[in-house]
């Protein structure tokens, strides 16, 4: 290569100071008296969230340095915000709570049938199967009496369980019925009779009557 050639005397270096020179996009610094660039963000303070100052390194972090979010608030809304910042300050509602729910119970309830909560089943296949109906109270046992009572019950015509009122009238229109006097005294009906009698004196005895 032949250093001495004319070529070379064309060659042309921008000066360093022209770099220097070069405009910048980049704003300048928001911090009064400054003239630095204003390369990095510092937020604007409660109220005006998503708004930001630029400045200048030194002043960024003399501003971050100084910076409280909750200067000035009560402490009781420092313990709300805090709260609410376990969920990211996202709304929430109870359980059911909210209004499209609310409306599907109502148009359930006025269709004739009760729900425990709403949900939609246009085809009423979860209703057909009790889903959502309201639950009866279970019945209680019913009442296990010995064979001589129940065998009572049925000497005198009852069903297992009749009340002491129902018992004593039945027995009376019984005896009445039965009695000999009231078939001119024939006494054909006295094993009746007598089964009647000792019907009515073993509910007795269980104290039934």
């Amino acid at each position: 290569m032949d250093l001495n050639s004319p070529l070379f005397d064309r060659i042309r270096i921008k000066p360093k100071a022209a770099e220097d020179a070069k405009p910048t996009d980049a704003p300048g610094c928001e911090h009064p008296g400054c003239t630095g660039q204003g390369l990095y963000r510092a937020p604007k303070g409660r109220g005006q969230e998503g708004k930001y100052w630029r400045f200048c390194m030194d002043h960024v972090r003399a501003y971050n340095a100084s910076y409280n979010y909750f200067k000035d608030m009560p402490e009781e809304a420092v313990a709300a915000y805090q709260k609410d910042s376990i969920i990211g300050h996202r709304p929430t509602w109870s359980m059911g709570a909210n209004g499209d729910a609310r409306q599907r119970a109502a148009k359930g309830a006025r269709a004739g049938f009760a729900r425990d909560w709403a949900y939609h089943d246009p085809f009423d296949v979860l209703r057909d199967n009790g889903v959502g109906q309201t639950q009866r109270a279970p019945e209680p046992p019913k009442k296990r009496y010995s064979g001589p009572v129940r065998q009572a019950f049925d000497v005198l015509g009852l069903e297992e369980g009749a009340d002491a009122a129902t018992i004593k009238a039945a027995y009376k229109a019984l005896v009445k019925r039965f009695h000999p006097d009231a078939h001119g005294g024939d006494r054909s009906y006295e094993e009746r009779l007598r089964d009647i009698i000792r019907a009515h004196d073993t509910l007795k005895a269980a104290g039934l009557c």
